[in-house]
């Protein structure tokens, strides 16, 4: 199989983040709950997790780095913590419904900084023009999940700290892919995931924090038993429960992976893959694919699409041959609106660091191959 859905999860880890995991079942107790040695063990390990994603991220301290258990979640104590009824909340066009459904549901008010696909400057004069208005929170995806559209999020940063405007980002595909300096953002929070671009097992997330947050849950923490309110202080007055520390584990290992490796050495593996894929597509007969004319605007994410394909169909013929990726509206119907897409929708390829040159040509091929078959069998005058 050739895995190219790592805009998903990164199917394909570093063999030490599943031993790791596997290691823990039997190792490692609960953090806080206990002075024997499977429990401090434990602590010893969230703690090296805290530490080594600090460090990655340029987080002053390790306890503003909070374990979720996914972006999503991450993200609903963000907007929760900053927006309520009829705020005025500001997003880019490339949201996920990670972002857009919270808000939705809490009823703010909401606008969209919308501007052309791949194009930096516009998407960061739509911000200033809606930041200029006055708004209450601004929210913005560093890199859109269906086209890798990565948006100027250092400047939209700074607009956002000039107007002592709060920002949330969610760096559900940049985190790991892209460098990220939490401390130059000045974000109130920034949300990710464990298992994309951090190579970390399912069911993991971080989120730092540059504001007090409030917290989603309520309940034990191994800290301050006696009061009936959560701790003040982080990272306790937001894990509430006992912690996933078999995939902590795992993602402390990631997290290495990607200290040995290097993320700009991650992203330019990345960038070449995804322009070889682009270029390669865009030569087939009746294939869009939607690749940036500028490699700096673009991370290890592509859509395409094929006229008279339906996605989903032309997704699972491509399964049945070896090829996994994703067909559909990748749960962010705001981006496909915004690029035009949004009747079709797309097919959506994705890489990592484990993809080689070899995989994308044989994909290549498979597209031509299939393409062809189906032309030659009349299917285009049907």
């Amino acid at each position: 199989m050739i895995y190219l859905d790592s805009a998903a999860t990164t199917l394909q880890k570093p063999a030490a983040v599943a031993a790791a995991s596997a290691w823990s079942i039997g190792h490692l107790a609960s953090p806080g709950r206990g002075g024997h040695r499977p429990a401090m063990a434990a602590a010893s390990t969230a703690y090296d997790c805290r530490e080594a994603a600090a460090r990655l991220f340029r987080v002053d301290d390790p306890a503003k780095v909070v374990f979720t258990f996914n972006a999503t979640h991450g993200l609903n104590i963000a907007i929760k913590t900053l927006a309520g009824p009829g705020s005025r909340v500001v997003v880019s066009g490339y949201e996920h419904n990670a972002v857009t459904r919270p808000l939705s549901a809490m009823g703010v008010s909401l606008r969209v900084a919308r501007g052309p696909l791949f194009d930096q400057r516009a998407a960061l004069e739509a911000f200033r023009r809606e930041l200029d208005r006055g708004v209450d929170l601004a929210v913005c995806t560093h890199v859109s999940n269906v086209f890798g559209f990565i948006l100027p999020i250092e400047e939209i940063a700074a607009l956002c700290r000039e107007r002592e405007i709060p920002l949330i980002v969610d760096a559900s595909q940049s985190a790991g892919v892209l460098p990220l300096d939490f401390k130059a953002l000045g974000a109130a929070f920034v949300a990710m995931p464990g298992h994309k671009g951090l190579y970390g097992p399912q069911g993991t997330g971080l989120l730092l924090c540059g504001t007090d947050p409030i917290p989603l849950l309520e309940g034990g923490t191994g800290s301050e038993s006696k009061r009936q309110a959560m701790p003040e202080f982080l990272p306790d007055r937001l894990e509430a429960g006992t912690h996933n520390i078999a995939g902590i584990a795992g993602l402390l290992e990631g997290l290495r992976f990607l200290e040995r490796r290097g993320v700009a050495n991650i992203a330019a593996h990345e960038s070449g893959l995804i322009r070889r894929m682009g270029e390669g597509l865009r030569a087939i007969p009746g294939v869009e694919a939607f690749l940036s004319p500028d490699p700096a605007a673009q991370a290890g994410v592509l859509s395409f699409r094929a006229a008279g394909w339906d996605c989903e169909e032309l997704g699972e013929l491509l399964g049945s041959r070896g090829i996994a990726l994703r067909a559909g509206l990748h749960c962010a119907p705001l981006a496909h609106e915004t690029a035009g897409t949004l009747e079709t929708g797309t097919l959506r390829a994705s890489v990592s660091a484990f993809n080689t040159r070899h995989e994308i040509e044989k994909f290549l091929g498979t597209v031509r191959e299939l393409l062809d078959l189906e032309g030659k069998s009349g299917r285009k005058e049907a």
